[in-house]
């Protein structure tokens, strides 16, 4: 098994593996997310994302980004806390942190085989699925989520 620390990449590197994935003629999957409070949801879903493929690219959202679209107490946990949480999931292959708002930038680079999001969202509102040869959306785990978590902690 790959050492945690090894999966965590910059763009680059992480497009070198792709190729080398593609050459190889595996079937690569990406997910993105914030990942801020790691929960059961977020295994069960980046466990049934690697089931669509060879292999699991996760886009993390920067603790920039995290902070324009959840608002100034989150994230809760930093970057590379969160990278490193995500990292030692047998599921996940590769992790790339993104600084923008959505993945747009990084799925035109990339171009997976598969781009999973959650079923929450309409396949018409899923942000780079024309850089993607299949999207697929999977059922969120009910009453799981970070906010709710947090909520709970009374923060």
């Amino acid at each position: 098994m790959l050492p945690t620390k090894s999966k965590i990449v910059t763009l680059s590197k992480l497009l070198a593996w792709r190729r080398a994935q593609a050459k190889a003629g595996k079937k690569v999957v990406f997910t993105n997310g914030c990942f801020d409070i790691l929960h059961s949801g977020h295994v069960r879903i980046l466990e049934a994302s690697r089931s669509k493929g060879d292999a699991l690219i996760v886009g993390l959202n920067s603790d920039a980004s995290v902070r324009r679209i959840k608002g100034p107490e989150r994230p809760v946990n930093g970057q590379k806390d969160r990278a490193i949480v995500l990292a030692s999931l047998e599921a996940v292959d590769r992790i790339v942190i993104f600084g923008e708002d959505t993945p747009l930038k990084l799925l035109s680079a990339v171009r997976p085989d598969v781009l999973i999001k959650g079923a929450d969202y309409r396949k018409d509102q899923i942000i780079g699925r024309e850089y993607a040869a299949k999207v697929v959306r999977i059922p969120l785990v009910k009453g799981k989520s970070t906010t709710s978590i947090i909520k709970r902690c009374g923060a």
